[in-house]
């Protein structure tokens, strides 16, 4: 239970069931538990994501790591001690360059190596309950509120059509055919920068856009991209993207959703714990968003999308470099908060081996729930694509459970030991279900969260 007397909520779906994994493509050997989560206290989401488990908007799931397709392992970066490598100077060398200079790399420097910060529950083909499973009064029970400015929010990212950055595939000016062996076209116009291209035809869109305004609405409302106020981020998504009521609600359950409530602390970051967006703003115009939970220990990365007109400035490490930052500057307020999370380092996938790149790192023995050194780790990942890596073999888990009837349920609005429940719901046969889930998030969590009972 939070320091201000709420409770997280959960409701168990098991995971017997396979899907198609989004790393390998194997139709069904994606294999996860999964929970819905109605509202959960940052601290006990720390604890779920040191035992594996991960969020994707409210839905929580963790791999079955021994009979999953391509095992996923949480992976760690001490912010404090992180090194950047030659590749993460490179970009940061490449970023600060377009900042200063505006020139725009033609070609991404790392292709194959970046990827994204988060990875997608969407992706690994886990399919969360398409509503909230939990009938409850949410006036009893206390939940996330949505706040006016996430409903709106309603893309998977902005997917305004790519502008392309070599200029002489930018448009065609002529279908006059150059001469071979004679240099330029003297009947082409002169090339320009793929920076004034895409302005100008910024620009065109905007007048283009005013004019249909005018011609549809006698006395149209001036709006803020008509004026010099720069436009919000729910603005700029909905704009750029289908209107497709689907869609919206996919993109608003993984982005914006979250079961985490927003919690303070006295010795505690000054922005609180919970779930944020974080914003990249160039020239008033909106290039990106991280997704991140503020925990108590870490930050979490959740996701990152960004415009498609940036994608040669590798944002998806830089934005990872940004966030350990970040992390280091949170750390000076509050010192336990020191570590990075980058979410799942998939080693039997190659795409996904880049996390192993953000040093000193540490990923999580699946059986021991405790942090080994990446070094350490990857020798045993090369012979099998699932290992114990707790190299103690004498070693277990030590929030293991021990007392199945302590673990608290919510059954009619009532908090209860599972033991008083059972007493109470005679010949329901849920104790092997309600064990899984117990064993699963431990002990300690059993003791906190409420497994919902209908």
């Amino acid at each position: 239970m939070a320091a201000g007397g709420s409770y997280s909520i959960v409701e168990y779906f098991g995971g017997d069931d396979g899907y198609r994994c989004g790393y390998c493509k194997h139709e069904n050997g994606n294999f996860s538990h999964g929970m819905w989560s109605h509202t959960m206290t940052v601290q006990d989401y720390q604890d779920l994501i040191d035992r594996g488990w991960r969020r994707s908007g409210k839905y929580v799931y963790k791999p079955i790591m021994n009979k999953t397709c391509c095992p996923q392992y949480t992976i760690r970066c001490h912010a404090l001690n992180f090194h950047p490598s030659k590749t993460h100077k490179k970009t940061l060398k490449r970023v600060n360059k377009f900042l200063s200079k505006g020139e725009m790399p033609v070609e991404r420097c790392d292709e194959g190596h970046e990827g994204e910060p988060m990875d997608s529950v969407h992706e690994e083909g886990v399919r969360p309950p398409p509503e909230d499973p939990l009938k409850i009064d949410h006036s009893e029970v206390q939940d996330i509120a949505t706040s006016p400015d996430t409903d709106s929010t309603n893309s998977t990212a902005p997917t305004t059509p790519r502008e392309d950055a070599a200029p002489a595939s930018a448009e065609k000016t002529s279908s006059v055919t150059p001469k071979p062996g004679n240099g330029a076209d003297p009947n082409r116009p002169q090339c320009r920068k793929a920076k004034d291209i895409r302005k100008e035809r910024r620009l065109q869109k905007e007048q283009q856009k005013q004019q249909e305004t005018v011609s549809s609405a006698p006395n149209p409302a001036p709006s803020k991209s008509q004026s010099n106020q720069p436009k919000s981020l729910e603005e700029f998504i909905t704009e750029s993207l289908p209107n497709d009521p689907l869609h919206r609600l996919e993109f608003k359950r993984f982005l914006c959703d979250s079961p985490l409530e927003a919690e303070s602390a006295p010795d505690g970051p000054d922005v609180g714990y919970g779930s944020f967006h974080q914003q990249y703003w160039l020239d008033g115009r909106i290039v990106a968003v991280g997704v991140l939970d503020i925990l108590p220990s870490c930050v979490s990365s959740v996701y990152l999308y960004y415009h498609p007109d940036f994608s040669s400035l590798s944002l998806g490490t830089y934005s990872a470099l940004r966030e350990i930052a970040f992390t280091r500057q949170l750390q000076q307020q509050s010192p336990k908060l020191a570590y990075y999370y980058l979410g799942f380092y998939v080693h039997s996938c190659p795409k996904m081996r880049y996390k192993g790149q953000y040093r000193p790192s540490d990923l999580l023995c699946p059986e021991t729930y405790a942090w080994v050194p990446i070094e350490r780790c990857i020798p045993r990942l090369e012979i099998s694509a699932y290992s114990r890596l707790n190299e103690n073999a004498q070693a277990g888990d030590a929030l293991a459970l021990k007392d199945l009837g302590r673990a608290l349920v919510l059954h009619r609005r009532t908090v209860m030991p599972y033991a008083a429940y059972a007493r109470k719901r005679k010949g329901l046969n849920d104790e092997k279900e309600v064990e899984q889930y117990a064993s699963l998030v431990g002990q300690t969590c059993a003791e906190r969260i409420l497994l919902y009972r209908a």
